[in-house]
This record gives structure tokens, C-alpha cells and sequence, in this order.
């Protein structure tokens, strides 16, 4: 990481940074999308993150930002910043594939508003990432595309379902990411892969097309090197967008002000068994080094128990029957081409009636209510973003070894259902704690407010990382 100096075209630089040496005419983009480019050419056979590179369009995209920066008049605020798109959502001109093989393969005519919002601020589209079948799991591997590898170390997951814009942006391969974040998957990948990876309050970035049985658990958001660049990408992210019903009030404050205020005056709380879960011992050590800085620096950090009862008896077969929906409108004679954990739920979320509807809305509005009476007492919530380190990629997902509820979301998932922003930011390596040594993995810690409230997930999350020290760095592959 380059923070001194003039930076090179290959150095994975922050967006802050990139602007600031268009700016200073240190770099154009030009020359940046070229090594992004080759840096692509160079890791995809590695990594398996893309779905398909746009290398025409972002070289076209570079001659005219660089045309700008030239003349000193860049338009919008990621001019020239190159970004990736997970491929779940629409980008004119390419299939949204979903990670499937029973997707249509005929172009997308219009963006999605995410998209939109990135092309009206001129940034410069590398590519759609990977993503699992339907974004239903926290790995990225599917039938159709393989499997994406964590640069961290290649026999590991990155997560999902946001696997391809972390495992590439970890390894140097754009300014910032696209992700979208309907159980964790933006939190779970940037956990895996050492990065800043926000999910916004429900409704803040608008959303569409809106028929997914799932939409209401779902927000778009950035991946990010820095809280910074994720406060920047929910700045242009969030602007509004006529399609989304679902999307709360434009809120036009830069979000990037007050995220400097550090934590006096924050009453923070931490939880280590958040809804009964139960953490790795390797992870615990790695947060609880992280609490143990910010006591040194003065951090007034309150130990809370469970907080809640566990979420899965009560909407286990809500998430199942999600897949169902979605599994009624694919022809019978395809399941045999979708992936065999995804089918195996969905089949079983066939039964799922409206009574059971109905007692899953009840208990989501409980969790609601006990996270609103929580945050009277406490301004933000800490606690492990997973479980567990990054996974090696064989492993099954959602079986006896690896079970969905246990080892995958117990952390992330409730904010799904309650809505509130929360974000993951790097908490530090397993290397050190692991037994034996081990592989040495990012570990990430959740950060969670109010609704509405991701100015204080910014600025706790900011501080944290300034007070343990953190500063992006380039994993092995990258």
C-alpha cells in the first residue's frame, strides 16, 4: 500500500488516493485501467471473479475521464475510479446471470439504480464479479462459473455472496466493489478478505427490479479499502431512484462528515454470543486484541450477553421458503442444472403456508423492537462478523461441517431482518492465534447501529481501525 508519495498505476490505492492523484496529474486514467487490465489477466486464472471483463468499454470509459482530468473538469464523484458489479443485479448491455444456468442470457436494456448511480458518477466498470446461484449462500461456487478463491490463500473461500468483488478487490483489482447484502454478503466476504464492506439501513440505497421474495431483507453497498471510500460510494449510492417503493426519504448529507468525531461520548457494547452464537476460539482471541486497543486508548466498551433468543426456529423456514419462490419459477426439467444445496432447501421451503408467513413478520417486528430498545442503551454494537475463519473451498455449505445458522450468518443475518446498517472492518490476522500456525486469514468485527444511523457505523468503524493500528494491505495473491 502506497501512502507516501506519488503512487504507481498498480499500487491498490484507496479512491481518496486516486482522486488525489488525478488531481495532482500524478496519474491518468488511463494508464490505470491499463494495469488494471493486465492485473486481471494476470490474477483471474487464480482467483475465478469475474463473470466477464468489460476491457472495450472501460478502456473508452478511461480516454474520456482522462480528456477530463486533463482539462481539470472531472464530472461526478468517482471520475476515472475503476469498480467492479456483482453480477445479481442489472448493467445495461451485459445478462445478469445470478450465478446460474438457467438465467436468461439476453442483455440487461437499462442499470439498476446501484448501477445507474456508478455511471452517473463516471466511474469506470472493470466487469460483473461472482456470486453464488441466487446470492443463497456465504461461498462463492456454483455450476456455472466454479469456484472463487480468497487471495488470501487460494485453498479458502473469499465468502459470498458478494466472493468475486472481495476476493478481486483484495487483490488489488479496482477501487472499490459493488456488493449487495441480503443475510451478510457483503459482511461475510469483506470479513474473509480484510476489507470495509458496509451493508446501509434497508431502503437507503434504492433498489430494482423489487419482485424478489427476499427484497425486503436485501441492501446494496460497497466494498471498500477504507471507511472513507465506503462513505464516499453510500454517498453516490443512495441518491434516489423513481423504481424503488421500498426506499426511504433521500437523506443528501455527505456521509464522510462527522467520521473523523472518533468514539468519546459513544456508549459501545460487545457481544461475543449474539443470538446463542458461538465463536471460534481463533476469532475471539482476534476480536477480543481489538477490544483490548481500544480499553488502552481509553474505549469504554460494555460486555452484553445474547441480547436475543436464536432467529432460526423462528424463520429458518421463512429463508427456506424464499427459495421456493424463487425454485417455482425455473422449469422442473432445469432443476438438474442448479446447485444441489440451493434445489435441496428450496424443495423443502415448499410447504411454507401463510400462517407460518405470518408467525416468521411476527417475529421479524419482535427483533425489531428488542435491537430499538437495545440501542437506547447503547450507540453501537460490536461483535465478530463470523464465526469462524474463511472456510477451504471444499468445504459444503449449509452440512453437518459447516452449517448455515452455526458457522456461516448467526452474526449478520439479524440485521438482515431488523434492517439496521452494519458494516465489517478488519479486527486483524489469524495467523498468530491460530493452532499450529495455521493459514493467516483476515478476521473482521461487525459494527452495528440504529436504523438510519450508518454516520455512527462510519465513524466507530474509522476510529477502530485507526486505533488498532489497521491499514489496507496486499495478500499474497494481488
Amino acid at each position: 500500500m502506497t501512502t507516501t508519495g506519488p503512487p504507481t498505476p498498480s499500487s491498490p490505492i484507496t479512491v481518496h488516493r486516486l482522486l488525489q492523484a488525478y488531481r495532482r496529474k500524478e496519474l491518468s486514467p488511463v494508464e490505470v485501467i491499463e494495469e488494471q487490465l493486465a492485473t486481471i489477466e494476470r490474477l483471474e486464472p487464480l482467483l475465478n471473479a469475474f463473470v466477464v471483463v468489460d476491457a472495450d468499454g472501460a478502456r473508452s470509459a478511461a480516454v474520456a475521464s482522462a480528456e477530463r482530468w486533463a482539462r481539470s473538469e472531472p464530472r461526478g464523484d468517482l471520475d476515472g475510479v475503476p469498480v467492479t458489479v456483482k453480477d445479481i443485479v442489472a448493467m445495461a448491455g451485459f445478462p445478469t446471470g445470478e450465478g446460474s444456468a438457467v438465467t436468461s442470457d439476453e442483455p440487461a436494456t437499462e442499470d439498476c439504480p446501484p448501477v445507474a448511480r456508478l455511471r452517473e458518477a463516471n466511474a469506470i466498470f472493470l466487469g460483473k464479479t461472482t456470486t453464488s446461484e441466487f446470492g443463497w449462500k456465504g461461498m462463492t461456487d456454483t455450476p456455472r462459473h466454479g469456484i472463487t478463491r480468497n487471495p488470501w490463500d487460494l485453498d479458502h473461500t473469499p465468502g459470498g455472496s458478494s466472493g468475486g468483488a472481495a476476493a478481486s478487490l483484495a487483490a488489488g483489482i479496482g477501487s472499490v466493489a459493488h456488493g449487495s447484502d441480503g443475510g451478510g454478503s457483503i459482511r461475510i466476504p469483506s470479513s474473509y478478505c480484510g476489507l470495509v464492506g458496509l451493508k446501509p439501513t434497508f431502503g437507503r440505497v434504492p433498489q430494482a427490479p423489487v419482485e424478489s421474495p427476499f427484497i425486503s431483507l436485501v441492501s446494496n453497498g460497497p466494498l471498500a479499502r477504507s471507511v472513507d471510500d465506503a462513505a464516499l460510494l453510500l454517498n453516490v449510492l443512495s441518491r434516489p431512484d423513481l423504481r424503488d417503493w421500498h426506499a426511504v426519504p433521500h437523506d443528501p448529507r455527505d456521509w464522510r462528515i462527522g467520521i473523523n468525531d472518533g468514539l468519546d461520548g459513544l456508549r459501545i457494547a460487545y457481544s461475543e454470543d449474539f443470538g446463542g452464537a458461538t465463536v471460534e476460539p481463533v476469532v475471539a482471541e482476534t476480536c477480543r486484541a481489538a477490544l483490548d486497543a481500544l480499553a488502552d486508548a481509553g474505549a469504554s466498551v460494555t460486555e452484553v450477553g445474547p441480547i436475543v433468543e436464536p432467529l432460526r426456529p423462528q424463520l429458518e423456514e421463512y429463508w427456506k421458503a424464499g427459495f421456493a419462490a424463487r425454485l417455482n419459477g425455473i422449469p422442473s426439467d432445469r432443476w438438474n442444472e442448479l446447485d444441489p444445496g440451493f434445489r435441496e432447501l428450496a424443495q423443502q421451503g415448499m410447504g411454507f403456508d401463510v400462517h407460518g408467513m405470518a408467525q416468521a413478520t411476527a417475529a421479524r417486528a419482535r427483533l425489531v423492537e428488542k435491537m430499538r430498545r437495545f440501542h437506547l442503551r447503547h450507540d453501537i454494537l460490536l461483535t465478530p462478523t463470523m464465526p469462524t475463519p474463511p472456510p477451504p473451498v471444499d468445504v459444503i455449505y449449509h452440512s453437518p461441517g459447516f452449517d448455515r445458522w452455526d458457522h456461516a450468518v448467526p452474526f449478520t443475518v439479524p440485521f438482515n431482518y431488523s434492517g439496521q446498517p452494519a458494516a465489517s472492518i478488519p479486527a486483524g490476522m489469524s495467523g498468530t492465534r491460530a493452532p499450529g500456525g495455521g493459514p493467516n486469514l483476515p478476521v473482521g468485527l461487525q459494527v452495528v447501529a440504529s436504523h438510519f444511523r450508518e454516520d455512527l457505523v462510519l465513524r466507530a468503524a474509522k476510529a477502530i481501525l485507526h486505533t488498532i493500528g489497521w491499514s489496507p494491505a496486499v495478500p499474497p495473491v494481488g
